[in-house]
């Protein structure tokens, strides 16, 4: 069973959903295992002619890391349809040209450009990466920072937590502040809820006829909704029930395969209307 906010469906009920941007880990799968009946449910989503785009601030693994773990749980797609805050950083690094030190895991290192080792470290790249997460990394990429007011902390995202089996599992939010607190600096955010990260996701798509379904009220929701798009929570993954966004989302529901009944329901009646 869905509910509906009744003062977004009053801004949207006019619109069709012609394309989606699908969350990953917490809403289409949690580690190795989807979540209730989500491969058949994308299956449907694309059957019915809404454009899917997948959109993550997974920053451990690499978009080819992504896409083979979930092709081999189940899903099809193609490594082009993923859109990460790993794609957003990278793009933001290339156009800014810099040559940062970088905390993050060793795959997701390989989607950013080699290090120029002719020029000094101008930036910290931060994302999830327990590994760096120790004294010498740290205290590295402080240093880097204080050499010259100029140089940038650039923040891949800084959650609070995600969602493992084992439960919820620390994010790099933390890590990012305690730089932000040593140095004195703001940090360049990239992934959700950031406007950036959104805006590069829909790739010049009209949000207001776009949905973006996740499992975290804030990033996801109240970030997709700031730029115009609907938004749909659902309640797996790291679903909170005592968080209550601002604006509401324009759906709740219990699962991605839910999310996808509720948009193909939607789309129906917006055509027996027009």
């Amino acid at each position: 069973m869905f509910l509906i906010g009744k003062r977004s469906f009053a801004k949207f009920n006019r619109m069709s959903i012609q394309a989606a941007l699908i969350d990953l880990s917490g809403t289409l799968h949690v580690e190795d295992e989807p979540t209730p009946n989500a491969v058949e449910a994308l299956k449907r989503l694309r059957s019915s002619g809404v454009a899917v785009k997948f959109v993550t601030n997974t920053t451990k693994d690499s978009k080819a890391t992504l896409h083979e773990r979930l092709c081999k749980i189940g899903f099809q797609l193609d490594q082009s349809e993923i859109y990460s805050s790993l794609s957003a950083a990278v793009a933001y690094v290339e156009k800014s040209k810099l040559n940062p030190y970088y905390l993050l895991s060793e795959d997701a290192r390989q989607d950013f450009p080699a290090e120029d080792t002719n020029r000094y470290q101008d930036s910290v790249v931060i994302g999830l990466a327990p590994k760096a997460f120790n004294y010498d990394c740290l205290n590295k990429a402080f240093n880097v920072l204080l050499e010259n007011k100029n140089h940038q902390l650039v923040a891949i995202h800084q959650g609070k937590f995600y969602k493992r089996n084992d439960g919820l599992a620390l994010g790099p939010g933390c890590f990012v502040k305690g730089l932000e607190f040593a140095t004195g600096r703001c940090a360049k955010l990239i992934g959700k809820p950031n406007p950036y990260f959104f805006e590069g996701a829909l790739d010049g798509l009209d949000p207001s006829s776009c949905v973006m379904i996740g499992d975290d009220a804030n990033d996801d929701i109240v970030g997709a909704m700031s730029v115009g798009m609907q938004g749909i929570l659902v309640k797996t993954g790291k679903y909170l029930p005592d968080v209550s966004p601002s604006p509401p989302p324009t759906a709740l529901v219990e699962n991605f395969s839910e999310a996808v009944d509720w948009i193909i329901e939607k789309n129906r009646l917006q055509k027996s209307a027009a």
